[in-house]
């Protein structure tokens, strides 16, 4: 890609040079779509903090630049699509969003594959890629897996695999895959994928004090689209990133089902490092690892401390353990199932283990990570995190 970021190609190296601004996109989003009705202006405070963001913090190449005002101008369409098909259909807003399961814990835990078992029940319905990315309009049930929607999504899911090398073997991104339901909650703009993909600590700051109610209102609300030509749906979910607003997802789906994960922090630490290190690759050529490591040790630190002292109701909260997972995956499901009394029944057991079956550990390439990339001091560590295993019972990885 070294040519692409040279300039060499003229079309990119053209449109990456048009400004990451409010006016310029919402003026793009709006000739492109042509609808002009954003709807509340919730999302324009983060927006105005994100593109400054971009601009002088995240070291943008030419192809980052690129991808990254195409990444901004599709959830800036898609508001667009969601606003419009609200007033024409305003119905929507009444689809029940029941029970939904949410599987969430810290990254690298066994969330997607837990969520992936969890998917193969016919019972159960979990978001794909391109359903997150463009849900407008709601897909038909006839055309779930030829969408022409399908193509779109997968290309920008894939994109940051044909840039830099070693992506897949950490996790594997395409359109018809099972997707991290965060992506619902970008069209507001309040989202841990920018602060995946780039180095934007004054926006990261501020989302990490926002109210995330918005984020949550509109995600409930690209699952009643999703569902509107389907009828109700018996939602699987996951995203690690519901541990950080666990009481606003409870306030917006009072009945959800939450699925806990937990794995020893001074393991999930440096894999998801190398995770986010990967993706920034992609767009910047400075990464520092050293920054990343401390910010989740931080992050994730807050979270797990808070999960020790959390007031959660009972009934509708289950743990498990990742090492638990890895013995007996299975009597990990059976008990998600027992806890929140569903049945798994035999014809849904038998496809989960065809699933895990056809996705042997590695068969993308090997993940390599260490602890020491992080420039953090392994003891130090191991004691910050200590009140957290102890409580859960968390036994530590070598």
């Amino acid at each position: 890609m070294q040519a692409v970021n040279a300039g060499d190609v003229l079309f990119i190296a053209e449109e990456a040079t048009l400004p990451l601004t409010r006016d310029s996109l919402l003026g793009e989003a709006r000739a492109r779509t042509a609808m002009a009705d954003f709807g509340d202006d919730g999302f324009v405070e983060p927006l105005d903090v994100l593109l400054p963001a971009l601009e002088d913090e995240a070291e943008l190449t030419i192809l980052g630049r690129w991808l990254t005002r195409r990444f901004v101008l599709r959830m800036l369409e898609v508001r667009l699509q969601l606003v419009a098909y609200v007033k024409s259909d305003p119905g929507v807003r009444d689809e029940p969003i029941d029970e939904p399961l949410v599987v969430t814990g810290a990254p690298r835990t066994g969330t997607t594959i837990l969520h992936s078992l969890l998917m193969q029940d016919p019972v159960n319905r979990g978001p794909v890629g391109w359903e997150l990315l463009r849900p407008v309009p709601p897909p038909d049930p006839d055309r779930r897996d030829d969408d022409p929607r399908i193509a779109l999504a997968d290309r920008e899911l894939r994109a940051p695999a044909m840039v830099v090398d070693g992506l897949d073997a950490i996790h594997v991104y395409g359109g018809l895959m099972p997707k991290e339901c965060l992506s619902a909650m970008s069209f507001e703009f309040r989202s841990e994928e920018f602060t995946a993909r780039y180095h934007v600590p004054t926006y990261a700051d501020w989302l990490f004090s926002c109210d995330m109610t918005p984020a949550y209102e509109m995600h409930k609300l690209v699952l009643q689209v999703l569902q509107r030509r389907t009828g109700p749906a018996q939602w699987v979910l996951k995203s690690p990133v519901h541990l950080h607003s666990l009481p606003v997802l409870l306030a917006v789906y009072p009945d959800a089902r939450v699925a806990i994960t937990h794995r020893d922090p001074l393991t999930v630490l440096p894999s998801v490092s190398s995770l986010v290190s990967t993706l920034r690759y992609a767009h910047s050529d400075r990464v520092d690892m050293t920054e990343i490591g401390r910010f989740h040790t931080d992050l994730y630190h807050s979270d797990l401390e808070g999960l020790v002292d959390a007031s959660l109701p009972r009934v509708q909260v289950h743990h498990s353990r990742y090492a638990d997972f890895m013995s007996d995956p299975f009597g990990v499901v059976r008990s998600v199932y027992a806890a929140f009394g569903r049945e798994l029944s035999a014809d849904a057991e038998v496809r989960m283990k065809a699933h895990l079956a056809d996705r042997p550990k590695d068969r993308h390439g090997t993940h390599e990570y260490s602890f020491e990339h992080l420039g953090l001091d392994r003891a130090t560590e191991s004691a910050r995190f200590a009140r957290y295993r102890d409580h859960f019972a968390v036994p530590e990885e070598a």
